[in-house]
């Protein structure tokens, strides 16, 4: 009778492990959906980034990319951004490719600017 009770404890422990990887899984890649207004940010390049993928401001994720696509005039790429609504970015910030230090993950980092022109909801963002 005493095995059973510590396999059973054993197996109580492997799933509350699991339960909390599965949680610790969804909360880091902020995979719940949140309210926020769309933009198109025209780059110079997209490498590694995908649908998906975390927009963040000094680290904290304030959106997500929603989708790439090419300019046909330009050949460059056009990423579009949902950004949260309590958010507000300024026209002259700019945006790199940065890499996450646990998981290597690429994001989009903005660097916000200082110019007062807040981006609205549907602005085509050319970031410096």
């Amino acid at each position: 009778m005493q095995n059973n009770t510590v396999e059973t404890l054993i197996a109580a422990a492997v799933v509350v492990v699991a339960a909390v990887f599965l949680f610790f899984a969804y909360t880091s890649t902020h995979s719940g959906n949140f309210n926020g207004y769309d933009v198109q940010a025209s780059l110079a390049n997209v490498d590694g980034i995908t649908d998906g993928a975390d927009v963040r401001l000094h680290g904290i994720k304030i959106g997500t990319v929603t989708s790439i696509a090419m300019d046909p005039k330009t050949y460059k790429p056009v990423v579009h951004l949902s950004i949260r609504s309590d958010v507000h970015i300024s026209d002259d910030s700019s945006i790199r490719i940065a890499s996450g230090i646990l998981n290597g993950n690429p994001y989009l980092a903005i660097q916000p600017g200082r110019d007062g022109r807040m981006l609205g909801p549907g602005a085509v963002w050319k970031p410096h």
